[in-house]
């Protein structure tokens, strides 16, 4: 599999990383398996893929246990990336930047996941109690210490915080900016995909500019651009999707001009929907990696196969004339 490498780091990681997250939270509880769980990961290394991002509360702490056992046996084979910052209680969830938590958080994490050192360490949202310099200067110490190799920020939840008239991510620009100063962001993970490209406004210019990698989160649009869901199939309740506008039966349904679009775009390459989606991604620039989620590990080989898939001029101008999502989220 081709490489790419992370920021202006030295780590290299396989075109196309592994999304854990639905393993252990998120979706459909009742397919989450964890001796399936363990085959997807090892059927992803096998498959090329190396990076594997996870987050100390997906579970919480389950999904790092679970990466952890794959860790003792292949270590060398995988990138680690996992996040902080986001505390799970009973029916909330807070941001927690404080510099003492950060490190004990760091310390669990690498205990969990039974290694020495985490490849990337994200911070899953920043703390509004705390300067974001005095998190991400804690975060720098760790890297000081031997513990972690390079940091990240995490902007998925960048539409929570939209104000009128403004970008998706300027506000996340701007915190950049100023962590930039404390210690180099080496990766910034944001939601990109075929039918989510506000990333590409400001967010992935700013990191191409300045030598960051970016990782593409949901690139396959919580499995919609996959092709594989059937309008009104109805969610579990735990199901993150069961909340989202995009997926009620309506706008499932009225949103079906996109996987046909990226359907015509896969015929003609012998290749799914899925693999179109992820090679759009990967063709947004060379510092960019997708990293789908799955829980299986026919899918996880299935998406690893994308990096091979070259889309032509015709490709993209049929994928850049698809209808704009509805039921969007902004």
């Amino acid at each position: 599999m081709e490489r790419r490498t992370i920021g202006a780091t030295a780590l290299e990681v396989g075109a196309i990383g592994l999304g854990c997250m639905p393993m252990h939270w998120a979706y459909t509880a009742s397919q989450q398996s964890g001796e399936g769980a363990l085959r997807t990961v090892h059927a992803a290394l096998d498959a090329g893929v190396s990076l594997l991002d996870t987050a100390d509360m997906y579970g919480p702490f389950t999904n790092e246990l679970l990466v952890g056992r794959v860790l003792r046996e292949r270590r060398s084979e995988a990138f680690v990336s996992t996040k902080c910052g986001l505390l799970v209680g009973e029916q909330h969830i807070v941001a927690n930047g404080r510099p003492g938590y950060v490190k004990r958080a760091c310390d669990a994490s690498l205990r969990r996941l039974q290694t020495d050192v985490i490849d990337l360490y994200q911070l899953h949202r920043p703390d509004p109690e705390v300067p974001v310099e005095e998190t991400w200067g804690a975060m720098a110490e760790l890297v000081s210490a031997g513990k972690v190799r390079a940091l990240g920020w995490c902007a998925i939840g960048a539409r929570t915080r939209r104000r009128s008239r403004a970008g998706l991510y300027d506000a996340t620009v701007r915190q950049l900016e100023r962590v930039q100063q404390v210690f180099p962001v080496s990766c910034v993970q944001a939601e990109l995909s075929v039918w989510s490209r506000e990333a590409l406004d400001a967010l992935v210019p700013w990191c191409a500019s300045r030598g960051v990698g970016v990782l593409a989160a949901m690139p396959l649009g919580n499995g919609f651009l996959s092709g594989t869901l059937t309008p009104g199939q109805g969610f579990e309740p735990e199901d993150i999707r069961a909340r989202h506008p995009r997926f009620t039966a309506e706008m499932m349904a009225a949103n079906q001009p996109i996987v046909a679009g990226l359907r015509r775009v896969a015929d003609r390459h012998d290749a799914s929907a899925a693999q179109v989606a992820l090679a759009w991604v990967l063709a947004q620039g060379r510092h960019v990696v997708p990293v789908p989620g799955t829980k299986k590990a026919r899918w996880a080989v299935h998406n690893a196969a994308a990096a091979e898939l070259r889309l032509t001029g015709e490709d993209f101008a049929e994928l850049a004339a698809l209808p704009r999502a509805l039921g969007s989220w902004y």
